[in-house]
Order: C-alpha cells, then structure tokens, then sequence
C-alpha cells in the first residue's frame, strides 16, 4: 500500500468514526482528532519532556495542546512560517514575553504574538514534534505529503541545530498507528531517505518508545529537491551548495 492509499484510508475512518475534529474535513492536513488534549498531557509526563527547554513544534491543529503545555511549562516553542516562504522561517514564541499564552500558539494568532527570527537564531532544540496522518509503533511516519515537516527538520539538522539524539515525537489518535491495536491499516509503511522517524508515539491510551531503526536524515538532500522547490523556498535557495 502506497503512502497516499494509506492516508486516504486513515482520514477516511478519522471522518467516518466521528473521531476527527475541527477543521473539518480531516483530508489533505494533519487530522485533528478526540483526545488530542490527552495525548499531549501524557506527552508531558515523559522524561524527554521534562528535559527540553526549547521545542520546535509543527503548527497543526491536533498539537495545540502540545504547545500550549510548552508554554506554561516555561519552555520556548518554535513554529515554522506556513511552507517555510520567508527566509526568517521560524515564529519564536518565548514565555516569558506573551500576554496570552493559550492564544499565541494558534497558527491564526501565532504572527501577532511571535518574534520571526531565521534558522540561525534558533539556538539548539532540545525536542522536536510532528504532526502525523499515520505513524507506526517502530517510528515510520507519513504526513500530508506536502515535506515540509521533513524539511523543516533538514534544515536544523543541516545548521547543527538538532542532531541525531534529538527525540522526534509525535501525538497521534490509536486510529492512526498503522498496524496497531485499534489501528485501520496494516501494512509495511514505505520509508524514503528524507523521511524523519519518530522516537515516541504519544496517543491518548499510551505511550511508545518506538526505539526506531530507520535512519534520521543527516542535512538538506540537496539532489533530491528540484531547482524550482529550493527556489520557492528562501532559507534553502540562500544555502544551496555551489
């Protein structure tokens, strides 16, 4: 099964079971789902939470939560600019400077409460999560398919920002966990070279040190992107290698 079938399988039975919510419909996004809030309180009763103080996180509806509870633990949070369109790609939400802490980490709201920095005033992540349509308990993930949660991370990886110990987790429906217990898909996962595996799996019932042995993407795979993608996307057309 290809990676389209199976996110077209899992935002079907997202709708179809009444599990999705807003925004509505689930396709083509990264679904928000019942129990996104207790997906992140769980995530943030793991030890790899507890030691980050700097978060870059995906802009998604589903982890909200997730950066909401960064926020009033005092960690700062970074959120990627929509498709990465401006060289300064990174929204810096610091705590200790927002008025309105539940508000400011919406991606509608996020613009007018954010500093915009560039790559390099990011400093290091200490933790990075994803967003995800379908995942799997050994840490294969599949997103919308547009690559820009892939890139994102290329781009730290590529700066030294994070590297390979870096914990990548994800907060997922049980409905969403290909080939798990309740999951609406099973089947072998297809993993590209640019794919970023995840090393927990938070749900609202569980919590799934995935101890993945897919490989992390080292950097940017320059020959992999068209010239019209590094292009169209400023903070990799100013690093392009020569």
């Amino acid at each position: 099964m290809d990676k389209q079938t199976i996110r077209e399988t899992v935002w079907d039975a997202l709708e179809e079971q009444g599990i999705a919510r807003f925004p509505f419909p689930p396709h083509d996004r990264i679904p928000n789902f019942e129990g996104a809030s207790e997906a992140a309180q769980r995530l943030t009763e793991t030890a790899v939470w507890d030691a980050a103080e700097t978060v870059k996180a995906n802009p998604d509806s589903p982890q909200l939560p997730v950066r909401r509870a960064a926020l009033r633990a005092g960690k700062t949070v970074y959120m990627a600019v929509p498709r990465l369109r401006d060289e300064r790609c990174f929204y810096e939400l610091d705590p200790d400077e927002l008025d309105d802490i539940e508000a400011a980490p919406a991606i509608s709201n996020v613009a007018d409460h954010a500093r915009q920095v560039g790559p390099e005033a990011v400093g290091s992540v200490d933790l990075v999560v994803s967003g995800s349509v379908a995942v799997t308990e050994d840490g294969a993930r599949i997103g919308k398919g547009e690559g820009y949660s892939d890139l994102e991370y290329a781009v730290l990886r590529e700066l030294g920002l994070v590297d390979k110990t870096t914990p990548v987790v994800t907060t997922v429906h049980e409905l969403q966990i290909v080939g798990g217990p309740e999951g609406v898909v099973d089947t072998t996962v297809p993993v590209d070279d640019h794919d970023v595996p995840m090393d927990w799996v938070v749900t609202p019932e569980r919590t799934v040190e995935t101890e993945t042995t897919h490989t992390t993407p080292a950097g940017v795979d320059w020959d992999a992107l068209s010239t019209d993608r590094i292009d169209e996307i400023p903070v990799l057309s100013t690093r392009r290698p020569d």
